[in-house]
Protein backbone atom coordinates (compact mmCIF):
# COMPACT_ATOMS: atom_id res chain seq x y z
CA UNK A 1 0.00 0.00 0.00
CA UNK A 2 2.80 2.40 0.86
CA UNK A 3 4.42 1.80 -2.53
CA UNK A 4 1.11 2.51 -4.29
CA UNK A 5 0.76 5.83 -2.46
CA UNK A 6 4.27 6.88 -3.51
CA UNK A 7 3.61 6.02 -7.14
CA UNK A 8 0.31 7.90 -7.12
CA UNK A 9 2.03 10.93 -5.59
CA UNK A 10 4.65 10.91 -8.35
CA UNK A 11 1.94 10.71 -10.99
CA UNK A 12 0.19 13.68 -9.40
CA UNK A 13 3.39 15.71 -9.36
CA UNK A 14 4.01 14.96 -13.04
CA UNK A 15 0.47 15.97 -13.92
CA UNK A 16 0.76 19.20 -11.91
CA UNK A 17 3.95 20.12 -13.73
CA UNK A 18 2.11 20.26 -17.07
CA UNK A 19 0.73 23.69 -17.87
CA UNK A 20 -2.97 24.13 -18.49
CA UNK A 21 -3.50 24.05 -22.23
CA UNK A 22 -5.02 27.09 -23.93
CA UNK A 23 -8.12 26.81 -26.08
CA UNK A 24 -6.82 26.77 -29.65
CA UNK A 25 -9.99 25.53 -31.32
CA UNK A 26 -10.55 28.87 -33.09
CA UNK A 27 -7.07 28.93 -34.61
CA UNK A 28 -7.31 27.99 -38.27
CA UNK A 29 -4.63 25.67 -39.59
CA UNK A 30 -4.63 24.30 -43.12
CA UNK A 31 -2.87 20.93 -43.30
CA UNK A 32 -3.19 18.63 -46.28
CA UNK A 33 -2.09 14.99 -46.27
CA UNK A 34 -0.01 13.93 -49.26
CA UNK A 35 0.52 10.17 -49.57
CA UNK A 36 3.83 10.13 -51.40
CA UNK A 37 4.43 6.60 -50.10
CA UNK A 38 1.37 5.26 -51.90
CA UNK A 39 2.10 7.11 -55.14
CA UNK A 40 5.77 6.12 -55.08
CA UNK A 41 5.06 2.41 -54.71
CA UNK A 42 2.58 2.58 -57.59
CA UNK A 43 5.49 3.30 -59.95
CA UNK A 44 5.76 0.92 -62.87
CA UNK A 45 9.39 -0.18 -62.95
CA UNK A 46 9.02 -0.82 -66.68
CA UNK A 47 8.05 2.81 -67.28
CA UNK A 48 9.87 4.79 -64.60
CA UNK A 49 10.47 7.93 -66.63
CA UNK A 50 6.76 8.72 -67.02
CA UNK A 51 6.05 7.74 -63.44
CA UNK A 52 8.81 9.93 -62.01
CA UNK A 53 7.70 12.84 -64.18
CA UNK A 54 4.22 12.46 -62.74
CA UNK A 55 5.61 12.43 -59.20
CA UNK A 56 7.64 15.56 -59.94
CA UNK A 57 4.48 17.36 -61.00
CA UNK A 58 2.51 16.18 -57.98
CA UNK A 59 5.32 16.64 -55.43
CA UNK A 60 7.44 19.55 -56.69
CA UNK A 61 10.45 19.96 -54.47
CA UNK A 62 9.85 16.92 -52.31
CA UNK A 63 10.72 14.30 -54.94
CA UNK A 64 14.24 15.70 -55.37
CA UNK A 65 14.69 15.89 -51.59
CA UNK A 66 13.52 12.31 -51.28
CA UNK A 67 15.80 10.98 -53.99
CA UNK A 68 18.87 12.92 -52.86
CA UNK A 69 18.63 13.11 -49.08
CA UNK A 70 16.66 9.96 -48.23
CA UNK A 71 17.57 7.46 -50.93
CA UNK A 72 20.97 8.99 -51.65
CA UNK A 73 20.40 9.07 -55.43
CA UNK A 74 21.02 11.84 -57.95
CA UNK A 75 17.69 12.86 -59.55
CA UNK A 76 19.17 13.53 -62.99
CA UNK A 77 20.83 10.09 -63.06
CA UNK A 78 17.64 8.39 -61.91
CA UNK A 79 15.88 9.83 -64.94
CA UNK A 80 18.46 8.25 -67.26
CA UNK A 81 17.47 4.88 -68.66
CA UNK A 82 20.01 2.18 -67.77
CA UNK A 83 21.90 4.25 -65.18
CA UNK A 84 23.12 2.65 -61.96
CA UNK A 85 20.95 5.13 -60.06
CA UNK A 86 17.86 3.86 -61.83
CA UNK A 87 18.86 0.24 -61.12
CA UNK A 88 19.21 1.16 -57.44
CA UNK A 89 15.77 2.78 -57.42
CA UNK A 90 14.18 -0.32 -58.92
CA UNK A 91 15.95 -2.48 -56.34
CA UNK A 92 14.63 -0.28 -53.52
CA UNK A 93 11.08 -0.58 -54.83
CA UNK A 94 11.39 -4.38 -54.85
CA UNK A 95 13.16 -4.72 -51.50
CA UNK A 96 10.93 -2.34 -49.58
CA UNK A 97 7.58 -3.54 -50.88
CA UNK A 98 7.05 -5.63 -47.68
CA UNK A 99 7.82 -2.56 -45.54
CA UNK A 100 5.35 -0.49 -47.55
CA UNK A 101 2.72 -3.24 -47.19
CA UNK A 102 3.24 -3.31 -43.42
CA UNK A 103 2.90 0.46 -43.28
CA UNK A 104 -0.39 0.32 -45.18
CA UNK A 105 -1.87 -1.97 -42.53
CA UNK A 106 -1.29 0.76 -39.93
CA UNK A 107 -1.68 3.82 -42.12
CA UNK A 108 -4.17 3.06 -44.87
CA UNK A 109 -5.85 6.18 -43.52
CA UNK A 110 -3.53 8.84 -42.06
CA UNK A 111 -6.20 11.29 -40.86
CA UNK A 112 -5.85 10.42 -37.16
CA UNK A 113 -2.15 11.20 -37.12
CA UNK A 114 -2.56 14.29 -39.27
CA UNK A 115 -5.09 15.55 -36.74
CA UNK A 116 -2.50 15.14 -33.97
CA UNK A 117 0.00 17.18 -36.00
CA UNK A 118 -2.65 19.81 -36.75
CA UNK A 119 -3.41 20.25 -33.05
CA UNK A 120 0.28 20.70 -32.42
CA UNK A 121 0.47 23.35 -35.14
CA UNK A 122 -2.49 25.19 -33.60
CA UNK A 123 -0.50 25.47 -30.38
CA UNK A 124 2.58 26.58 -32.31
CA UNK A 125 0.51 29.36 -33.87
CA UNK A 126 -0.91 30.32 -30.47
CA UNK A 127 2.53 30.77 -28.91
CA UNK A 128 4.43 31.89 -32.02
CA UNK A 129 1.88 33.70 -34.22
CA UNK A 130 4.50 34.92 -36.69
CA UNK A 131 5.98 31.48 -37.34
CA UNK A 132 5.14 30.30 -40.91
CA UNK A 133 3.42 26.96 -40.46
CA UNK A 134 3.88 24.11 -42.96
CA UNK A 135 0.63 23.38 -44.76
CA UNK A 136 1.32 19.80 -45.83
CA UNK A 137 2.30 16.51 -44.22
CA UNK A 138 3.96 14.10 -46.64
CA UNK A 139 4.22 10.40 -45.83
CA UNK A 140 7.02 8.34 -47.35
CA UNK A 141 8.96 5.10 -46.99
CA UNK A 142 12.72 5.44 -46.73
CA UNK A 143 15.57 3.00 -46.09
CA UNK A 144 15.70 1.63 -42.56
CA UNK A 145 19.10 3.23 -42.04
CA UNK A 146 17.94 6.67 -43.20
CA UNK A 147 17.41 9.00 -40.26
CA UNK A 148 17.79 12.66 -39.35
CA UNK A 149 19.50 14.09 -36.29
CA UNK A 150 17.57 16.64 -34.28
CA UNK A 151 18.53 18.32 -31.01
CA UNK A 152 16.35 15.64 -29.36
CA UNK A 153 18.05 12.70 -31.08
CA UNK A 154 17.57 10.69 -34.25
CA UNK A 155 14.25 10.14 -35.99
CA UNK A 156 12.86 9.29 -39.40
CA UNK A 157 10.81 12.46 -39.80
CA UNK A 158 11.98 15.74 -41.26
CA UNK A 159 10.84 19.30 -41.90
CA UNK A 160 11.32 20.32 -45.54
CA UNK A 161 10.36 23.31 -47.67
CA UNK A 162 7.58 21.12 -49.07
CA UNK A 163 6.11 20.29 -45.66
CA UNK A 164 6.45 17.88 -42.75
CA UNK A 165 7.88 14.60 -43.97
CA UNK A 166 6.92 11.47 -42.03
CA UNK A 167 9.07 8.39 -42.59
CA UNK A 168 6.64 5.55 -41.93
CA UNK A 169 9.44 2.95 -41.95
CA UNK A 170 10.36 4.17 -38.47
CA UNK A 171 6.79 4.21 -37.14
CA UNK A 172 5.81 0.55 -37.47
CA UNK A 173 5.51 -0.17 -33.74
CA UNK A 174 8.29 -1.09 -31.34
CA UNK A 175 7.69 -4.82 -31.88
CA UNK A 176 8.02 -4.69 -35.68
CA UNK A 177 10.09 -7.64 -36.87
CA UNK A 178 12.97 -5.66 -38.39
CA UNK A 179 13.49 -3.62 -35.22
CA UNK A 180 13.80 -6.88 -33.27
CA UNK A 181 16.28 -8.46 -35.73
CA UNK A 182 20.04 -8.43 -35.17
CA UNK A 183 20.44 -5.94 -38.00
CA UNK A 184 17.66 -3.75 -36.65
CA UNK A 185 18.97 -3.75 -33.08
CA UNK A 186 22.46 -2.88 -34.33
CA UNK A 187 20.96 0.20 -35.98
CA UNK A 188 18.42 1.06 -33.31
CA UNK A 189 18.83 -0.33 -29.78
CA UNK A 190 15.64 -0.82 -27.81
CA UNK A 191 15.80 2.57 -26.08
CA UNK A 192 15.49 4.12 -29.55
CA UNK A 193 13.14 1.66 -31.29
CA UNK A 194 10.67 1.92 -28.39
CA UNK A 195 9.85 5.34 -29.83
CA UNK A 196 9.08 3.96 -33.32
CA UNK A 197 5.34 4.03 -32.73
CA UNK A 198 2.40 5.69 -34.46
CA UNK A 199 1.87 7.91 -31.43
CA UNK A 200 5.27 9.49 -31.88
CA UNK A 201 4.40 10.93 -35.28
CA UNK A 202 3.00 14.20 -33.82
CA UNK A 203 5.85 14.26 -31.26
CA UNK A 204 8.55 14.02 -33.92
CA UNK A 205 6.78 16.59 -36.08
CA UNK A 206 6.77 19.09 -33.22
CA UNK A 207 10.43 18.31 -32.45
CA UNK A 208 11.28 19.46 -35.96
CA UNK A 209 9.17 22.59 -35.54
CA UNK A 210 10.76 23.38 -32.16
CA UNK A 211 14.24 22.96 -33.64
CA UNK A 212 13.28 25.33 -36.45
CA UNK A 213 12.08 27.94 -33.96
CA UNK A 214 15.00 27.49 -31.57
CA UNK A 215 17.94 26.11 -33.60
CA UNK A 216 20.63 24.18 -31.80
CA UNK A 217 23.69 26.32 -31.09
CA UNK A 218 26.94 24.54 -31.87
CA UNK A 219 29.08 26.57 -29.51
CA UNK A 220 30.79 24.80 -26.61
CA UNK A 221 28.54 25.88 -23.76
CA UNK A 222 28.97 24.66 -20.21
CA UNK A 223 26.87 21.78 -18.97
CA UNK A 224 24.42 24.01 -17.11
CA UNK A 225 23.88 26.14 -20.21
CA UNK A 226 23.31 23.07 -22.35
CA UNK A 227 21.00 21.63 -19.69
CA UNK A 228 18.88 24.80 -19.80
CA UNK A 229 18.92 25.04 -23.61
CA UNK A 230 17.80 21.43 -23.92
CA UNK A 231 15.19 22.00 -21.21
CA UNK A 232 13.79 24.93 -23.16
CA UNK A 233 13.29 22.74 -26.20
CA UNK A 234 11.41 20.17 -24.14
CA UNK A 235 9.38 23.00 -22.62
CA UNK A 236 8.34 24.00 -26.16
CA UNK A 237 7.33 20.42 -26.88
CA UNK A 238 5.08 20.38 -23.83
CA UNK A 239 3.48 23.65 -24.93
CA UNK A 240 2.87 22.26 -28.41
CA UNK A 241 1.72 18.82 -27.21
CA UNK A 242 -0.31 19.38 -24.03
CA UNK A 243 -2.30 16.18 -24.53
CA UNK A 244 0.76 13.94 -24.91
CA UNK A 245 2.21 12.25 -21.85
CA UNK A 246 5.63 13.44 -20.79
CA UNK A 247 7.18 9.98 -21.06
CA UNK A 248 6.52 10.02 -24.82
CA UNK A 249 7.98 13.49 -25.12
CA UNK A 250 11.24 12.26 -23.55
CA UNK A 251 11.20 8.81 -25.13
CA UNK A 252 11.07 7.27 -21.64
CA UNK A 253 8.97 4.42 -20.38
CA UNK A 254 6.40 5.45 -17.74
CA UNK A 255 8.52 3.81 -15.05
CA UNK A 256 11.61 5.71 -16.16
CA UNK A 257 9.73 9.01 -15.96
CA UNK A 258 8.42 8.18 -12.48
CA UNK A 259 11.95 7.28 -11.42
CA UNK A 260 13.34 10.56 -12.75
CA UNK A 261 10.81 12.59 -10.78
CA UNK A 262 11.23 10.60 -7.58
CA UNK A 263 15.02 11.06 -7.84
CA UNK A 264 15.00 14.66 -9.05
CA UNK A 265 16.87 15.95 -5.99
CA UNK A 266 19.38 13.08 -6.15
CA UNK A 267 20.16 13.89 -9.78
CA UNK A 268 20.65 17.58 -9.01
CA UNK A 269 22.84 16.88 -5.98
CA UNK A 270 25.00 14.65 -8.17
CA UNK A 271 25.63 17.52 -10.60
CA UNK A 272 26.43 19.88 -7.73
CA UNK A 273 28.56 17.56 -5.62
CA UNK A 274 30.69 16.54 -8.60
CA UNK A 275 31.17 20.15 -9.74
CA UNK A 276 29.82 19.37 -13.20
CA UNK A 277 27.68 22.39 -14.00
CA UNK A 278 30.49 24.57 -15.34
CA UNK A 279 32.20 21.79 -17.28
CA UNK A 280 32.55 22.30 -21.04
CA UNK A 281 34.04 18.84 -21.58
CA UNK A 282 31.95 17.32 -24.37
CA UNK A 283 32.65 13.80 -23.12
CA UNK A 284 31.08 14.80 -19.80
CA UNK A 285 28.16 16.64 -21.39
CA UNK A 286 27.15 13.77 -23.70
CA UNK A 287 26.71 11.55 -20.64
CA UNK A 288 23.75 13.62 -19.52
CA UNK A 289 22.23 15.18 -22.64
CA UNK A 290 20.93 13.24 -25.62
CA UNK A 291 19.66 9.77 -26.34
CA UNK A 292 21.34 6.95 -24.45
CA UNK A 293 20.19 3.67 -22.89
CA UNK A 294 20.96 4.73 -19.33
CA UNK A 295 22.90 7.15 -17.15
CA UNK A 296 25.80 5.07 -15.90
CA UNK A 297 26.09 6.81 -12.52
CA UNK A 298 22.45 6.07 -11.63
CA UNK A 299 22.32 2.37 -12.47
CA UNK A 300 21.00 0.03 -15.13
CA UNK A 301 17.35 1.01 -14.77
CA UNK A 302 17.95 4.75 -15.11
CA UNK A 303 17.12 6.48 -18.41
CA UNK A 304 19.54 8.60 -20.39
CA UNK A 305 19.11 12.30 -21.08
CA UNK A 306 18.74 13.22 -17.40
CA UNK A 307 20.38 16.56 -18.07
CA UNK A 308 17.51 17.50 -20.39
CA UNK A 309 15.02 16.27 -17.81
CA UNK A 310 16.67 18.50 -15.21
CA UNK A 311 16.73 21.39 -17.66
CA UNK A 312 12.98 21.13 -18.15
CA UNK A 313 12.47 21.36 -14.38
CA UNK A 314 14.70 24.46 -14.22
CA UNK A 315 12.72 26.10 -17.03
CA UNK A 316 9.41 25.24 -15.35
CA UNK A 317 10.68 26.77 -12.11
CA UNK A 318 11.74 29.91 -13.98
CA UNK A 319 8.34 30.21 -15.63
CA UNK A 320 6.58 29.74 -12.29
CA UNK A 321 8.53 32.72 -10.97
CA UNK A 322 8.07 34.79 -14.12
CA UNK A 323 4.73 33.71 -15.65
CA UNK A 324 4.48 36.82 -17.82
CA UNK A 325 7.54 35.82 -19.86
CA UNK A 326 6.35 34.64 -23.27
CA UNK A 327 7.79 31.47 -24.81
CA UNK A 328 9.42 33.61 -27.49
CA UNK A 329 11.09 35.78 -24.84
CA UNK A 330 12.08 32.71 -22.83
CA UNK A 331 14.06 31.42 -25.80
CA UNK A 332 16.07 34.66 -25.86
CA UNK A 333 17.05 34.85 -22.18
CA UNK A 334 20.68 33.74 -21.68
CA UNK A 335 20.71 30.15 -20.43
CA UNK A 336 22.74 30.89 -17.33
CA UNK A 337 20.35 33.69 -16.42
CA UNK A 338 17.40 31.29 -16.66
CA UNK A 339 19.20 28.95 -14.27
CA UNK A 340 20.24 31.62 -11.78
CA UNK A 341 16.89 33.39 -11.66
CA UNK A 342 14.96 30.13 -11.36
CA UNK A 343 16.52 29.45 -7.92
CA UNK A 344 16.09 25.78 -8.76
CA UNK A 345 16.57 23.56 -5.71
CA UNK A 346 14.48 20.37 -5.73
CA UNK A 347 13.50 18.95 -2.38
CA UNK A 348 14.88 15.54 -1.44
Amino acid sequence: MKKLIIICLVISLVACNRSKAPDVSSIKVELKVARFDQDFFKLDTNNLSDGLSGLQQKYPGFLNDYLMHILGLQPDSVMSEGSMERVALKQFLRDYRPVFDSAQVLYSNFDKWAEGIKKGLQHVKYYFPDYPLPNKVITYIGPMDAFFMTSYGLQGDVLTNAGIGVGLQLHLGQDFSFYQSDEGMALYPKYISQTFTPGNIPVNSMKNIADDIFPQDGRAFSLIEQIVNSGRRYYLLELFLPGVDEASVFGYTPDQLKGAYSNEAVIWDFFLNNDLLNSSDQDVIKNYIGQSPKTQEFGESSPGNLGSFTGLQIVKKFMQKFPDVSPDSLMKVPAREVYERSKYKPKG
